[in-house]
């Protein structure tokens, strides 16, 4: 008889590619507090503020263009986190992107780091760290502070 584990469940979450315990785990970040890996839960709601003001600045001034709402977006994704290392949204929910030894990170990186967020492709696949494809190239990881 065939039964659920033969198949998985998107509801058991993305398989574990390492035998860590959580997240972070393998590069020395705690489980829970401030360096600890950010969820999901937290990324998501820090977006959708980020992806809010950058709407409503449009509105205001571009009469809510598509295209300006992306470039609000990347321009104060790119000014925040490549000079202080969190945007809005990431201050809010309390988050910062560092470098994997936990450095600061430099605008150049940053910029990159917003032209693959953009890009959505690289973001939507993630490492057993949940780290995207556009944290990973850039070597860095966005952390609870």
């Amino acid at each position: 008889m065939v039964d659920r584990e033969d198949f998985g469940s998107w509801l058991e979450g993305p398989p574990q590619l390492s035998n860590q315990e959580w997240p972070g785990k393998r590069l020395g970040r705690p489980e829970h507090g401030p360096g600890s890996v950010a969820r999901i839960g937290r990324r998501v709601l820090a977006l959708l503020l980020d992806w809010g003001i950058a709407m409503l600045i449009s509105f205001f001034f571009f009469k809510s263009e598509p295209t300006a709402n992306l470039v609000i977006f990347a321009a104060t994704q790119m000014l925040f986190v490549g000079i202080t290392g969190h945007s809005i949204g990431h201050r809010v929910f309390g988050m910062q992107v560092q470098g994997l030894d936990g450095s600061a990170v430099k605008p150049l990186t940053g910029i990159m780091r917003t032209v693959l967020l953009c890009l959505l492709v690289p973001v939507l696949f993630s490492d057993s760290d949940q780290r995207g494809y556009h944290d990973r190239f850039g070597k860095t990881i966005l952390v609870r502070v």
